[in-house]
């Protein structure tokens, strides 16, 4: 069944490789038939964060804001794709994502980091991982590191080592399930119950 996947990237330098890897990813989603909007500092330019979209009134975000909410609300699941500035992710990305909140939850998200070194973006991934879970779009338990990036794959996304297409293959399988999972539990109303037991403490210590 065909999902609705929003896909974040965080870079937004002039020769930045990771966009091969976000085109790469792109790909793979959309060969098993699922509509993805990749998400990105240069296509949606955003100020450093002052007001969260739930923040401004009915009709006055701005248009590039609105287009986001959108299709975050309108989206099954996440695929994140995330490079490693100093041991976290790329303030980019940070950016991109604080701006929302309700629109995610209730939604599994995946994560996809990169390096130019042989670890592919781990350290970045793990901080990732808990930033994904406050938001309330937890990570599946799978990430997908790249190492080199720079040499990992073509301009247009196309992997140059056939390791990948398999690794990706079971990466969005697992996602996958997650979405579909979550999904019929939305659709259910399960999310109601959720948020009712949230607000009335159950579970918390």
């Amino acid at each position: 069944m065909s999902l609705k996947l929003v896909m974040f990237y965080g870079s937004a330098r002039s020769s930045r490789q990771g966009i091969k890897a976000a085109r790469f990813i792109k790909r793979q989603c959309e060969a098993r038939g699922h509509q993805v909007s990749l998400i990105e500092p240069l296509s949606h330019p955003l100020p450093l964060l002052d007001k969260m979209y739930k923040e401004y009134a009915e009709g006055e975000a701005p248009s590039v804001l609105q287009q986001m909410a959108e299709a975050i609300s309108a989206a099954d699941a996440f695929v994140v794709v995330s490079g490693e500035y100093n041991h976290t992710v790329p303030p980019g990305l940070s950016n991109l994502m604080d701006h929302f909140l309700e629109q995610y939850y209730f939604k599994p998200s995946a994560i996809v980091s990169y390096s130019a070194g042989p670890f592919g973006g781990v350290r970045a991934a793990m901080t990732l991982r808990a930033m994904l879970g406050e938001l309330g779009t937890p990570s599946i338990p799978s990430t997908l590191p790249i190492s080199q990036v720079h040499k990992a794959f073509s301009d247009e996304g196309d992997a140059l080592d056939t390791a990948y297409e398999k690794r990706a293959d079971k990466f969005l399988t697992e996602l996958e399930w997650y979405a579909h999972a979550l999904k019929r539990a939305r659709e259910h109303g399960c999310k109601r119950a959720a948020c009712e037991s949230s607000e009335a403490g159950v579970g918390k210590s």
